[in-house]
C-alpha cells in the first residue's frame, strides 16, 4: 500500500514537472529527483519515516511552480490536494506540510524532526554542490528574476548563521562527508559581494544583461 500510495504522487508529481520544466531551470525535476534520492539515503541515519520524507521531497518546492520567489507555504493548497490525489490522510498530509516547512533554509531552527533533517539536508546539498555556482547560478537568475548582488545578499543572510549555529547540516554523517563544500560556497559568495559593491563592476553586469536591448 505505501509503495503504491508513493508511486501514484511520484507519477502525479513528475507529470506536473514535465508540463512546467520551461519555467522552473533551477528548480525543476532535476532538482525535485536529485533531493528526493538523497533525502531517502540520510533518512536512514536518522531513522526517518522514508515515506513522510519521499512524499515531502516529492512537494517540498510545488511554491516554485506557483509563484516566483514565493514561501513553502504558497505551495500548501496544491500539496495538500496533490497529496491527497495520492491517497495520503489529513494526519499525514500535516506532517508532509511541517516537514517542508520546518526544512525550509530561512525557517530553520536547532529543532527539528528527523524528517525534516533528512530534507534539509537533501536540498541543502544540492545548492552547494561544486558544480551549482557553475552551471545553476544563471538558472536561478533566470528562473526568479533576480540579480547576482540579490541572490549573493540572499545566500549569506540565510545561510551563513546555520553555519555558525552548527546546523548548516544537521546529519553527522552528511556534515562529515559535505561541511568542506559547504564553506567553500559561503566563502565564493561571500567574496563575490566584494566586487559587487564597486559600482563600474556592478554596472558590467547591468550592461551585460541589457545588451540585447541596447544593440551594443
Amino acid at each position: 500500500m505505501t509503495q503504491s500510495r508513493i508511486t501514484k504522487l511520484h507519477d502525479i508529481i513528475f507529470e506536473l514537472y514535465l508540463k512546467n520544466g520551461e519555467s522552473l531551470p533551477f528548480h525543476g525535476w532535476h532538482h525535485i529527483n536529485f533531493v528526493t534520492k538523497k533525502a531517502l539515503k540520510f533518512a536512514e541515519f536518522v531513522g526517518a519515516d522514508l515515506e513522510i520524507v519521499q512524499a515531502a521531497a516529492l512537494t517540498h518546492d510545488l511554491n516554485n511552480i506557483l509563484a516566483k520567489n514565493s514561501p513553502p507555504e504558497a505551495g500548501t493548497e496544491l500539496r495538500a490536494n496533490l497529496l491527497e490525489q495520492a491517497g495520503f490522510d489529513l494526519l499525514q498530509i500535516e506532517n508532509v506540510e511541517n516537514v517542508v516547512r520546518e526544512s525550509h533554509t530561512a525557517y530553520r531552527t536547532i529543532t527539528i524532526t528527523a524528517e525534516g533533517k533528512a530534507l534539509s539536508d537533501a536540498d541543502t546539498l544540492f545548492k552547494i554542490l561544486p558544480i551549482t555556482p557553475l552551471f545553476f547560478t544563471s538558472k536561478y537568475l533566470e528562473e526568479n528574476d533576480v540579480d547576482l548582488k540579490k541572490l549573493a545578499n540572499k545566500i549569506i543572510k540565510e545561510q551563513k548563521p546555520l553555519l555558525e549555529q552548527g546546523i548548516y547540516f544537521y546529519i553527522p554523517e552528511v556534515s562529515e562527508k559535505y561541511l568542506n563544500w559547504a564553506k567553500n560556497h559561503l566563502e565564493l559568495w561571500q567574496n563575490l559581494l566584494i566586487p559587487l559593491e564597486d559600482e563600474d563592476i556592478y554596472e558590467i553586469l547591468e550592461l551585460s544583461n541589457n545588451a540585447n536591448t541596447l544593440h551594443l
